[in-house]
C-alpha cells in the first residue's frame, strides 16, 4: 500500500494534462475541483475548464485540467495553459462510466504512448442504447479490450458500486483511483486533505477514496476484479400459501434440466404477477409441451417455451405498473438510491401516459370490447385520456390512486386486456407447435419471436406490429432448408432499430425469393 509519495513520472517543467468525462449526477465538477485543489495545495500552476455536454445521456461534460510545478527561479511567472484537450495530447483521462471511456478512445484522446486511462467499469445506458427494441447495450468486453489496447495504462473496476457501499458517489472513488495510480506526484495525505476540506459528506467520500486508492495502488494486469454472482431475490409467499407454492416448485424441479432452469424463474414471475393458480396454469403449459418434445434436440423447444410463455403471461399493463410502483420494496430502494437521511422527506412523482386502449383494457371484457368496437367513441374519449399525467405518490391521494389500480390484479382474468393477451398467447403457441412438427428449428425461432413484444401503450403497439410483420413471412419460408435462419435474421432486424428500416429491408429480401420450395410450400 502506498502511503507516501507515489513514484510517478518526472514532472519537472512539464505540463500535466488531465481530461475528465462525466455526465450529470456523477460529480464531474466536484472531481475536477478536487484535482485542481490538490495541485494548488502543492503550490503548482493549475487551470480548470469545462465544456458542457448536450444533455444528460447524449453528451458528457468534458472537464479539463492543466497543471505544472512552479519554477523556483521564476516563482511569479504565470504560464499560458490550454482551455480544452486535443486528441493525442492527454496524459490522464478519467471516465466516470465505461462507455465514456470508449467514446474518449474513439475521439483520439487516449494514446498508447502517453495516456493513462482510469475508468469505472459500471454502465449507465445512453439514450441510443435504450431506444433499440432489443438489447442495444454496447458490449462492455469489447470496450474494455479496445480501451486497453489504446491506452498506455488502463485502470478499471466498478467504482460506482464501491462508492455506493461507502455511502458516497463515484467521483470520490475516481479520485482515489487517480491518487492510487501514482500518476501525480502528490502524497495520499494531500489528496485526503482536499476531500476533508469539503465538510459535509467528507467522511463517506474518504471511505470511498481509500477503497479505490488501495485497489488502484495494488492493481496488476487489467485492473479488474472477478465479479461476484448476483443472488436471486427470493419469492415471498404468505404462510397460508406456502404448501401450494412448494408443490409447484416440486413440479418445476421434475422437469428436464434444460427446461427446469427456465421454468423455475418463469414460475416465480407468473405467481408474482397474479396468484398460485396462474403459476399452475403456466406449469401445465410447459409440462404439456415437454411431453411432446424430445431429448434428441436437448429439449430446445421446451426450454424456449418455458422462457417466452412466462414473458407472454406476465404482460405489462397499467395494473402491473401501478402495482410495482406502490410496493414497499421499491420505496425502500428509491430511499437508498437518493441516500435519504432520517431528517429528510422524499417527494416522488410518477409519470403516466395511457391511451384509451389502455383504459378499455382495464374494463370488464364485455364492456371494454363494446367500447373498443366503436371507433368514433374511442376517438372522442381519447381526447380526454391521451395526455401525460404526473402523480405524486408521496401524497395519500396519489399513492391511493395507484394502490387501487394495482389492486385490480385480483380481477385480471375478467378484464379485456387479459382476454386479448391470453388469446394471442394461445394463437402464437399453436403456431410455434405447428411449425415444430414440420421443422423443429423453425418452431424454436417462432417461439423466440415473442421477444419482439414488450411494454405497454405505444411501445407494445410497435412491438406487436413488428411481431406480426415478421411472422407474416412464414409462408415464404416454409420448406426452405434455411427457413429458421431467415426467421432469426428477420427477428434480429426488427430488434436492431426502433424505426423498423432494417426489418423493411429484410422483408424485401425475403419477398425477392424466386419461385421454389418456399412458395410452393406456402
Amino acid at each position: 500500500m502506498k502511503l507516501g509519495l507515489p513514484e510517478g513520472p518526472d514532472t519537472t517543467g512539464r505540463i500535466i494534462k488531465i481530461c475528465i468525462l462525466a455526465v450529470g449526477g456523477q460529480g464531474g465538477g466536484v472531481l475536477s475541483g478536487w484535482v485542481t485543489d490538490v495541485a494548488q495545495r502543492a503550490g503548482w500552476h493549475v487551470q480548470s475548464t469545462s465544456v458542457a455536454g448536450v444533455a444528460q445521456r447524449t453528451g458528457a461534460t468534458i472537464y479539463y485540467v492543466e497543471m505544472m510545478p512552479r519554477d523556483p527561479a521564476r516563482p511569479h511567472d504565470e504560464p499560458v495553459l490550454s482551455l480544452s484537450p486535443s486528441p493525442g495530447d492527454v496524459d490522464i483521462l478519467i471516465a466516470a462510466e465505461l462507455a465514456e471511456a470508449g467514446r474518449a478512445v474513439l475521439r483520439g484522446f487516449v494514446t498508447p504512448e502517453r495516456t493513462t486511462l482510469i475508468a469505472s467499469s459500471h454502465r449507465m445506458l445512453a439514450v441510443s442504447e435504450k431506444i433499440v427494441p432489443g438489447d442495444g447495450r454496447a458490449d462492455s468486453d469489447t470496450v474494455i479490450r479496445r480501451s486497453g489496447d489504446a491506452a498506455k495504462r488502463f485502470i478499471h473496476f466498478d467504482m460506482e458500486t464501491m462508492a455506493k457501499k461507502a455511502g458516497s458517489v463515484v467521483s470520490a472513488s475516481l479520485f482515489g483511483a487517480l491518487a492510487g495510480s501514482g500518476e501525480l506526484p502528490f502524497s495520499r495525505e494531500a489528496f485526503e486533505a482536499t476531500i476533508g476540506a469539503g465538510g459535509k459528506g467528507a467522511q463517506a467520500s474518504l471511505v470511498a477514496f481509500a477503497l479505490a486508492y488501495d485497489r488502484a495502488a495494488g492493481t496488476t494486469g487489467d485492473g479488474e476484479a472477478a465479479a461476484k454472482p448476483t443472488e436471486a431475490r427470493p419469492t415471498v409467499i404468505p404462510q397460508r400459501l406456502a404448501q401450494g407454492w412448494q408443490e409447484l416448485l416440486s413440479r418445476a424441479a421434475a422437469l428436464p434440466g434444460p427446461v427446469r432452469d427456465m421454468a423455475e424463474p418463469g414460475l416465480r414471475k407468473t405467481v408474482d404477477f397474479l396468484d398460485l393458480a396462474y403459476g399452475e396454469e403456466y406449469l401445465k403449459q410447459i409440462e404439456r409441451i415437454v411431453a411432446t418434445d424430445s431429448a434428441e434436440h436437448d429439449f430446445a423447444f421446451s426450454r424456449e417455451a418455458a422462457k417466452y410463455v412466462a414473458n407472454a403471461m406476465v404482460y405489462d399493463d397499467i395494473v402491473r405498473v401501478a402495482d410495482l410502483k406502490t410496493r414497499a420494496g421499491r420505496a425502500d430502494r428509491v430511499r437508498a438510491e437518493v441516500k435519504l437521511a432520517d431528517s429528510q422527506t422524499l417527494a416522488t412523482t410518477e409519470y403516466f401516459h395511457p391511451r384509451m386502449e389502455e383504459i378499455v383494457g382495464l374494463m370488464p371484457a364485455g364492456l371494454g370490447a363494446a367500447i373498443e368496437a366503436r371507433p368514433g367513441l374511442m376517438k372522442t374519449l381519447n381526447r380526454f385520456v391521451d395526455r401525460g399525467r404526473r402523480i405524486r405518490t408521496d401524497t395519500i391521494r396519489g399513492f391511493g390512486m395507484l394502490w387501487v389500480i394495482g389492486g385490480l390484479r385480483r380481477f385480471r382474468r375478467s378484464l379485456l386486456r387479459h382476454k386479448v393477451e391470453a388469446a394471442h398467447t394461445k394463437e402464437w403457441l399453436a403456431l410455434a407447435e405447428a411449425e415444430r412438427a414440420r421443422d423443429y428449428a423453425l418452431g424454436v425461432e417462432v417461439l423466440k419471436c415473442r421477444r419482439l413484444i414488450k411494454g405497454y401503450s405505444d411501445t407494445h403497439a410497435r412491438g406487436q406490429s413488428k411481431f406480426d410483420h415478421v411472422l407474416a413471412c412464414l409462408p415464404l419460408l416454409r420448406g426452405r432448408q434455411d427457413a429458421a435462419d431467415w426467421l432469426r435474421r428477420l427477428r434480429e432486424a426488427a430488434l436492431a432499430d426502433a424505426e423498423g428500416k432494417m426489418l423493411d429491408g429484410a422483408i424485401k429480401t425475403v419477398h425477392s425469393f424466386t419461385d421454389g420450395p418456399a412458395q410452393n410450400a406456402g
